[in-house]
Formats: C-alpha cells, sequence, structure tokens
C-alpha cells in the first residue's frame, strides 16, 4: 500500500521559513517524479514545485519562483519544500504527490497523494 505523510506544517509569521517533509513507502520512489501542491478553500489544487527523479531537474510555479526549493533523497524516500519569505498567500494545505511524467504535472496525473499538511502565514 502506498503512503505518501506530509509534516512540518504550522502557523508562522509573514517573513518567516518552512520546511514541509514527504515520506514515502510502499512504492519504488526513485522512478517517480515527486510534486508539492497546494490548495485553499474554494479553488483548484495548484504545482507549487515538483523534481525529476534524480533531483536533477525542479519546476516551480510562478507564486513562488525564488522563494521555495524542492529536493529529494532516494535513499530516504524522502522530499522536501523548503519555503522562505512566507506570505499570507502562500497559506494553504500543502500535498506531497508521486507521478510519472514530469511534463505533465496536472494534478489529474498524478498517482499517489498524502492527505496534507496545514500551512498558515499571518501577516
Amino acid at each position: 500500500q502506498v503512503q505518501l505523510v506530509e509534516t512540518g506544517g504550522g502557523l508562522v509569521q509573514a517573513g518567516d521559513s518552512l520546511r514541509l517533509s514527504c515520506t514515502a513507502s510502499g512504492l519504488t520512489f526513485g522512478i517517480y517524479i515527486m510534486a508539492w501542491y497546494r490548495q485553499t478553500s474554494g479553488k483548484e489544487r495548484e504545482m507549487v514545485a515538483a523534481i525529476s527523479t534524480l533531483g536533477s531537474n525542479s519546476k516551480y510555479g510562478d507564486a513562488v519562483k525564488g522563494r521555495f526549493t524542492i529536493s529529494r533523497d532516494n535513499s530516504k524516500n524522502m522530499v522536501w519544500l523548503q519555503m522562505n519569505n512566507l506570505k499570507p498567500e502562500d497559506t494553504a494545505d500543502y500535498y506531497c504527490a508521486a507521478g510519472g511524467h514530469f511534463g505533465r504535472l496536472a494534478p489529474q496525473n498524478m498517482d499517489y497523494w498524502g492527505k496534507g499538511t496545514q500551512v498558515t502565514v499571518s501577516s
């Protein structure tokens, strides 16, 4: 059974940093694209960051470029999202996902999802 478990969310102030972690089990981690998505109430889930299988390539949503960094360690089956200079508009539920196509990162194309971790940024 595939499981993706996100940790690290919380309540922070604008300008602070936060690091989200995702631990995967039940899948061959190294063959999957890993990505972080976020969603707020009433809005569609959006891709925040994605990383290729070996970690050599990454993509970021326009809203987080230059502030967020995605990384992974295939030996630990883990992926992280380092979030710096957080803004109130970053407030959302953040989800870890695994998929097979670096060029197809729409949520419906991802294979597995975690249950999410909440990030709240106060102004």
